[in-house]
């Protein structure tokens, strides 16, 4: 249990009914008239959905412990992704479900951060970018400028992502991995 006057940034709440909720951000507010209360902004942490809540200042919520550890993308298993635990070596299956838009730019060997409670895995998250090989992409043609448009190109995860016109098959590129967006070449 913790106050609404202990909330931070990315505390995991359990609210009606056992739903966890993650908190976005938070603000303390102490009106001339009345009591003090808290305005937060939560994101449940299953089905992504984004609600504002409002708390008095001083009341008690329950929190639950979220166990954030980051874990090597080893295989696919079917339905699931297999990730070891880099201290223990333990290996963790995760559904397809959990693991969400990651999917799009998981390769083996990469490190993503598994979020788990009461042993169930909650969600999968990677770094803000990662940096992936253009498997096929049309050719670029004369006259192409770095400012100039756009086309398809297909990741060495699978994954299709607009680019540059300038940037050609086996070239190494950064993508963000919250958008889906080209973010530069990577020199070798």
């Amino acid at each position: 249990m913790a106050s609404t006057n202990d909330l931070k940034n990315g505390m995991v709440l359990k609210l009606e009914g056992g739903q966890l909720w993650s908190v976005v951000e938070f603000q303390h507010v102490k009106p001339g008239k009345g009591p003090a209360f808290v305005r937060t902004k939560l994101k449940n942490v299953l089905s992504g959905k984004t609600v504002d809540k409002t708390f008095n200042a001083g009341v008690k919520v329950e929190t639950a412990t979220v166990d954030k550890r980051d874990m090597q993308f080893s295989y696919m298993d079917g339905d699931y992704f297999v990730f070891m635990d880099m201290e223990t070596y333990d290996q963790l299956h995760v559904d397809r479900k959990a693991v969400g838009d990651a999917a799009n730019f998981l390769i083996e060997g990469f490190t993503a951060t598994v979020a788990q409670h009461e042993g169930e895995v909650l969600f999968v998250e990677l770094p803000a970018a990662v940096e992936l090989t253009i498997q096929e992409t049309e050719p670029g043609v004369q006259g192409d400028r770095s400012t100039g448009g756009t086309k398809p190109a297909t990741l060495e995860t699978g994954y299709q992502i607009q680019v540059p016109l300038f940037i050609t098959t086996g070239e190494k590129i950064k993508v963000d991995t919250r958008s889906s967006d080209y973010l530069g070449r990577v020199n070798s």
